[in-house]
C-alpha cells in the first residue's frame, strides 16, 4: 500500500446531533447527495410514533449516517480500521481498505429501500406479495431489504447507486449481500447484523434522543472500547470483552424497554396498524404504487422513486378521503380520519391481549396463549359482523413474530447452519481474559443469560369508537387501555 504519490483530499463532513462531526469518503458523499439517498430525509424513522412523542420527527437519513459512524467506531475498536489518510484517498487500495470501505458502504445503504413511514407500510407490501407470488420469480418477500438490494444492483446509470459503486471499485453484489447479512465475512455480517450491531447501537440512542425518553440509553463509549476480533478456525468473529458484560446487559435491557414503550406501545402502534390497513386496501384498489411499479421506477427514473416517501403516502390518504374515494369503504374512511386527524380508535383491553414473556422451549403453552388471543379476535369480529355496521372495524395487531431478549442456547443450536455455534451471526459472543469465547447465553454470571428462556409477546387490538361502544355494552371486552384516547 503506497500512499506517497497519492493526493489525500480533505474528507467531507456532516454534523450529527448524537455524535458530532462524521467524515465521509468521496463515494459515500456522492451517494448521499443523490435522489435515492436524499429520499430518506422524507421517511420518518419511527413511523407514526410522532403522534405520541412530538419530537420523534427524525428520519432514516440521519439514522443511516449514524449507522455508518458506529460501523466505523466498531472497526476502530477491534483494530480492523485503516488510517484516515488511506481510507479517504480513492487512489489507494488494498484488501484491508476494501474491507473497511465495504462495511462502511453497507452500513450507509442498509435502509435504502425503506418504505413510507418505515416499517409501517412495509407490512402491507409484504402481505400483498405482488412480486413474491409471480410465477417463475425468486419468491423473495416484497420488503425493504430486497427493495434496497434491487437499488444497489440495478441502477447502472448516471447518478445510480450501482454506477457510483462500480466507478469507485465496489462490488454491488457484495454490498447487497452485506446489507442482507449474508456476506462472506462473519465479522462484517456481525458488525452489520447481530444482537449488538451498528444499526441497533444507533437507533436506540437516536430514538431516545428524539422521543425524549431515557429508554434506549446505554454507555456507548464503554461498549465500543471492549469490542474484539477473535479467531474461530479460519474465520474472524466479533466478540465483546467480559469486562463489559454489564454494559452488554444494559444495552439489551434498553432495547427491551424501547420495544415495549415505543414500538409496541398501544398509544402509538395503533396509528401504524391503521396506516398498514389503509395501505393494503390502497394496494388492492391500485391507489398506491405497487412493488412492481417501484422496481420499474428504480430501473428507469430515480427522481420518480424519490417521491415514494411519507409525504406521498399521507397526501394520497388525504386526497382519497376528501374526494370521496373511501366512501364505498366506511371502515377505511373512518380509519383515514383517525390517521389524518389523530382522533378516534381505541385499544382494547382483555386478558387475552396482555403482554407476556413466553418460554421458547414450551411451544405447546405458547401456542395455547397465541390461539386464545386469535380466538378472542375472531369472536369480536363475528360479534361486530352480526351487530355492527360497515363503519365498525377492528384491527388485529397480533405479533407476527416474537421478540427475544437474547436468543436461547437451545434455539441457537437448533437453528445453526454451520459446524460451530460461535460462527452463528446474531448471538453476542463474550471473550474472557484467557481468550475463551462463549455465547452470552452460556455466561453463568450474566443476568441476561437467565432470561434467555423469554420471548416478548405483545398483542394489540384496536377498533373504531362505534365498535368500542358496542363491545363494551355487550361485555365483550373489559374496557379501554388506561391513558389511551
Amino acid at each position: 500500500m503506497d500512499v506517497s504519490s497519492s493526493t489525500v483530499l480533505k474528507p467531507r463532513v456532516l454534523f450529527d446531533p448524537i455524535y458530532g462531526f462524521i467524515k465521509f469518503t468521496p463515494a459515500e458523499w456522492e451517494i448521499i447527495h443523490g435522489p435515492f439517498y436524499q429520499r430518506l430525509r422524507w421517511v420518518k424513522q419511527l413511523g407514526f410514533a410522532c403522534y405520541v412523542f412530538p419530537g420523534a420527527e427524525h428520519s432514516r437519513f440521519g439514522h443511516s449516517i449514524g449507522v455508518l459512524h458506529n460501523a466505523q467506531k466498531i472497526l476502530e475498536s477491534c483494530e480492523r480500521a485503516v488510517p484516515d489518510r488511506v481510507l479517504f484517498d480513492a487512489n489507494v487500495t488494498s484488501k484491508e481498505i476494501f474491507f473497511h470501505r465495504s462495511v462502511r458502504m453497507a452500513a450507509l445503504l442498509h435502509d435504502l429501500g425503506t418504505f413510507c413511514f418505515s416499517h409501517t407500510t412495509e407490512g402491507a407490501y409484504v402481505d400483498f406479495a405482488e412480486t413474491t407470488n409471480l410465477k417463475g420469480g425468486k419468491k423473495l418477500p416484497d420488503d425493504h431489504e430486497n427493495l434496497g438490494s434491487f437499488i444497489i444492483k440495478n441502477t447502472n446509470y448516471d447518478g445510480g447507486i450501482t454506477r457510483i459503486l462500480l466507478e469507485n471499485d465496489f462490488d454491488p453484489q457484495l454490498i447487497s449481500d452485506l446489507v442482507k447479512g449474508v456476506g462472506p465475512s462473519p465479522l462484517a455480517n456481525q458488525i452489520l447484523h447481530s444482537e449488538i450491531d451498528c444499526d441497533r447501537m444507533d437507533y436506540l440512542l437516536r430514538d431516545a434522543h428524539y422521543t425524549g425518553l431515557r429508554y434506549g440509553s446505554y454507555d456507548r463509549d464503554y461498549l465500543l472500547y471492549h469490542f474484539r476480533v477473535c479467531k474461530i478456525g479460519e474465520h474472524e468473529v466479533l466478540a465483546i470483552k467480559q469486562n463489559a458484560l454489564h454494559c452488554v446487559e444494559d444495552f439489551l435491557m434498553s432495547r427491551y424497554a424501547w420495544y415495549n414503550q415505543v414500538i409496541r406501545s398501544p398509544r402509538g402502534a395503533k396509528y401504524d396498524a391503521i396506516a398498514e390497513k389503509i395501505c393494503f386496501y390502497m394496494l388492492e384498489k391500485g391507489l398506491v404504487f405497487r412493488y412492481g411499479q417501484l422496481l420499474e421506477m428504480i430501473e428507469k427514473n430515480p427522481h420518480h422513486f424519490f417521491n415514494f416517501n411519507d409525504n406521498y403516502f399521507l397526501n394520497l390518504v388525504h386526497v382519497s378521503y376528501i374526494n370521496g374515494v373511501f366512501d364505498r369503504a366506511p371502515d377505511i374512511k373512518d380509519m383515514a380520519s383517525t390517521l389524518l386527524f389523530q382522533k378516534g380508535a381505541r385499544a382494547l383491553k382483555d386478558n387475552n391481549f396482555s403482554q407476556r414473556l413466553l418460554d421458547p422451549d414450551d411451544q405447546t403453552k405458547n401456542e395455547k396463549i397465541i390461539k386464545r388471543a386469535e380466538d378472542k379476535v375472531l369472536e369480536i369480529k363475528e360479534f361486530l359482523k352480526k351487530n355492527g355496521t360497515k363503519k365498525d372495524w377492528v384491527i388485529s395487531d397480533l405479533p407476527k413474530k416474537t421478540i427475544t431478549l437474547v436468543k436461547s442456547e437451545n434455539n441457537i443450536v437448533k437453528d445453526k447452519v454451520g459446524p460451530n455455534i460461535l460462527l452463528e451471526r446474531d448471538p453476542v459472543k463474550i471473550v474472557d481474559d484467557n481468550g475463551d469465547i462463549k455465547l452470552l447465553a452460556q455466561v453463568d454470571q450474566s443476568i441476561i443469560s437467565k432470561l434467555q428462556r423469554s420471548m416478548n409477546y405483545i398483542p394489540n387490538v384496536y377498533c373504531s369508537n362505534s365498535a368500542y361502544e358496542l363491545l363494551i355494552n355487550a361485555g365483550m371486552v373489559s374496557g379501554m387501555v388506561a391513558g389511551h384516547d
